[in-house]
C-alpha cells in the first residue's frame, strides 16, 4: 500500500464539495504524483484532513491519502515517481480475535463464543459501555446492557423538558441515559491517545456505518453532532440487539453479588442478575454507583480532574482570528485549542471547545448545577464556546477519603445551584475579572451601555450572577491568568463582554476504579472498570477504544 502525506489543495470558502468529488480530485493529484494513470489506482481511501491557515485568509486543505495499484509494483512506482512525501507501508486493519488471543488461530472462535454460555453484563450505555457490548455482540457473545436512563429518542424528550421547564428528572438527564454525556457535547471524536492497535480508526467505521458522515474518517477534529449522534446510538442499539444481545433501559444496578473476591451478579432493584464477568462502564458521573463500590470495598483511589467555566464568544471572532475572515463559508465555524500554565504552576486549558454551539444545563442532582457545551452537525450557533479549566489533585479536595473528589464537585455545584436559584448564573468577564484580582477596568466600557455586549447562547435559563463566588480564589486567580494569555493568542478572547458561566465541574471522573494487566479489578474477579467512569478515558473516542479493548480482554480471559 502506498501512502502520500502533504497533498496540497486550496480551499474555496464560497464552493461546497461532496465526499465523492473530494476523492476523485484527491486521486486525480495523487496519480499525478505518482507518474501513473488514475486507472492504475484499484483501491483509494482519504486518511487524514487538516487546515492549514498560516498564510489565512488564504487557506489550504491538506490531505494524507493511502491507495493500491493494480500492478502491485508499489515499491518500484514509489521510487520511480521520487517524491519524498510517497512511501511504502504495510496495510493494517483492526482484528478483534488476534488482539484479544495474540498469534493463536481464530479459526472458529466466534462458533466457540456463541456457544460458551457465558453471561456478560455491561453496565452504562455511553461510549465505553455500548462498544463494549457491540464488540461482545458482534463477536459471537451475548452480552446484556444495563443503562439507568432511558433510550436515546425518550431521553431527549426528558432532557428538553428539563431544559423548558428545569424539572430535572434524576435518572435520565444530560448525564445518565443511552448514549452517555457525550451524546449531548457535540460528538466530538478527536483523542490524544495513540491508535496502534487500529482502534481509534475501527470505531471512526462504526460511527459511520451506523449513519455518522464519511468525513469523520479522515478530519483532524472530527465531530458528529449531537442530532445526528443520537441516530448513530439508537442505530448501534439495534445492532447490538440483532446479533443477540439484550439492552435494557432505565435499568439501574444499585448493588454487586461477591462471593471468594468474584462478582457472581448484579442486582437492579429487586432482581437478581447473575453474570460471570461484569463491565463497569458506569461514566464520571455516577457518584451513587461509586459509594456502592466504595462499601463493597473495590479498589479505587482518587485523581486529579480540572474544574473551571464556561466561556463565551461570538463565533465571528474566533473565525477572524483562525482563519482571517469572520465568515468562513464552507470552512464551518473555527474551533481552537488553548493552553496555558498559571504561576501557582497548575495547568488551564481549553476543553469540549463547541463552535457555534451552545451551553447546556447539565445537572444531574437536585439542588446542585452543572454546565456542558453542546453543538449541532451544522455548528451554525451564534456563539462559540468552550470551557476553561483549571487543574486540581487530592490535596485541593479538603479530605484523604477515597471520594473527596466527588464531594469537592458536589460542593462547587452547589453554589453554582444557589447562585443561579436553580438557573445557569452568567457573568461578564469584566465583572469577574475585577471581583478576582480588585482592579477596575482600563476602560470605562464597563460602566457604559452594555446593549452591544453579547448575549448567552444557553439550553435552559440562565441568569446573571456572580459567578466569580463558585470556584476558590487560587482557581479564579488562575483562570484570569490563562484567560489574559488566551487574548494574546486569539485577539479579543479576554474582552470585557466574553461570558462567563458556571460550573464546569464533569470534566472526567474524581476516581480510577483499579485494573490489573487483564482489564480486571485488581482484587475482584470478573469486575472490569471501563471507560471514562473508571478512570481510563477523557471523551467519546478514548472511552470507545478502551470498551473495545475490554471486549478483547474479556473474550481472552473467557476462551484462552
Amino acid at each position: 500500500m502506498i501512502r502520500i502525506n502533504q497533498i496540497k489543495v486550496f480551499h474555496d470558502i464560497n464552493a461546497e464539495i461532496s465526499h465523492d468529488e473530494l476523492s476523485r480530485v484527491l486521486k486525480k493529484k495523487a496519480a499525478k504524483l505518482l507518474r501513473v494513470s488514475e486507472n492504475e489506482i484499484k483501491d483509494f481511501e482519504i486518511i487524514r484532513h487538516s487546515i492549514d491557515a498560516r498564510k489565512k485568509p488564504e487557506i489550504y486543505d491538506i490531505f494524507m491519502v493511502d491507495l493500491k495499484l493494480k500492478g502491485g509494483n508499489e515499491e518500484q512506482v514509489v521510487k520511480k515517481s521520487r517524491d519524498k512525501n510517497a512511501s511504502v507501508i504495510a496495510e493494517k486493519r483492526y482484528d478483534f480475535w488476534k488482539l484479544a488471543l495474540g498469534n493463536q488461530s481464530t479459526t472458529g472462535l466466534k462458533e466457540k463464543a456463541e456457544n460458551s454460555g457465558k453471561r456478560i453484563v455491561v453496565i452504562g450505555a455511553g461510549p465505553a459501555g455500548l462498544f463494549c457490548a457491540y464488540e461482545l455482540a458482534r463477536n459471537g457473545f451475548k452480552p446484556l446492557l444495563l443503562e439507568r436512563g432511558a433510550s436515546v429518542e425518550k431521553r431527549m424528550e426528558l432532557v428538553n423538558k428539563f431544559w423548558e421547564t428545569g424539572v430535572l428528572d434524576t435518572r435520565t438527564n444530560v448525564q445518565f441515559g443511552e448514549g452517555g454525556a457525550g451524546t449531548f457535547s457535540d460528538g466530538k471524536l478527536n483523542t490524544m491517545v495513540k491508535d496502534k492497535d487500529g482502534r481509534g480508526r475501527y470505531a471512526l467505521s462504526v460511527f459511520t456505518e451506523n449513519g455518522a458522515n464519511k468525513n469523520i474518517m479522515y478530519e483532524a477534529k472530527p465531530h458528529i453532532g449531537t442530532d445526528i449522534l443520537c441516530d448513530v446510538v439508537k442505530n448501534m442499539r439495534n445492532r447490538i440487539t440483532k446479533l443477540g444481545g439484550e439492552v435494557r433501559f432505565e435499568t439501574q444496578v444499585t448493588d454487586i453479588v461477591l462471593e471468594k473476591g468474584r462478582v457472581t451478579a448484579v442486582k437492579a432493584g429487586d432482581e437478581l442478575i447473575p453474570a460471570d464477568a461484569v463491565v463497569l462502564a458506569i461514566g464520571h458521573s455516577a457518584r451513587d454507583t461509586f459509594y456502592m463500590l466504595k462499601d463493597r470495598a473495590v479498589d479505587m483511589q482518587p485523581k486529579p480532574f480540572a474544574v473551571g467555566y464556561r466561556v463565551e464568544h461570538r463565533q465571528k471572532l474566533i473565525n477572524l482570528s483562525q482563519y482571517g475572515v469572520e465568515n468562513p463559508g464552507s470552512l464551518g465555524a473555527a474551533p481552537y485549542k488553548l493552553v496555558a500554565n498559571a504561576s501557582d504552576g497548575r495547568g488551564v486549558y481549553s476543553f469540549c471547545m463547541c463552535p457555534g454551539g451552545y451551553v447546556v444545563n447539565a445537572s444531574s442532582e437536585e439542588g446542585r448545577l452543572a454546565v456542558n457545551g453542546m453543538s449541532y452537525n451544522k455548528r451554525d450557533g451564534l456563539n462559540a464556546n468552550s470551557a476553561i479549566i483549571i487543574t486540581v489533585d487530592p490535596k485541593d479536595f479538603g479530605s484523604e477519603d477515597v471520594l473527596s473528589g466527588v464531594e469537592f464537585q458536589r460542593k462547587l455545584e452547589e453554589k453554582a445551584y444557589q447562585l443561579g436559584k436553580g438557573k445557569i448564573p452568567v457573568e461578564y468577564y469584566v465583572d469577574f475579572r475585577e471581583a478576582v484580582t480588585g482592579e477596575k477596568a482600563a476602560s470605562s466600557e464597563r460602566k457604559a451601555d452594555r446593549s452591544s455586549y453579547n448575549l448567552p447562547q444557553m439550553r435552559g435559563d440562565y441568569v446573571f450572577a456572580k459567578v466569580h463566588e463558585i470556584l476558590p480564589q487560587e482557581l479564579n486567580q488562575a483562570f484570569v491568568e490563562g484567560m489574559a494569555k488566551f487574548g494574546h493568542t486569539i485577539k479579543g478572547y479576554d474582552n470585557d463582554d466574553a461570558l462567563i458561566s458556571g460550573v464546569e465541574s464533569r470534566t472526567s471522573s474524581p476516581v480510577r476504579i483499579n485494573r490489573d494487566e487483564n482489564g480486571e479489578s485488581i482484587n475482584v474477579k470478573g469486575l472490569y472498570p471501563c471507560g471514562e467512569g473508571a478512570g481510563y478515558a477523557g471523551g467519546i473516542m478514548s472511552a470507545a477504544m478502551d470498551g473495545i479493548k475490554t471486549a478483547e480482554l474479556i473474550a481472552r480471559n473467557m476462551l484462552s
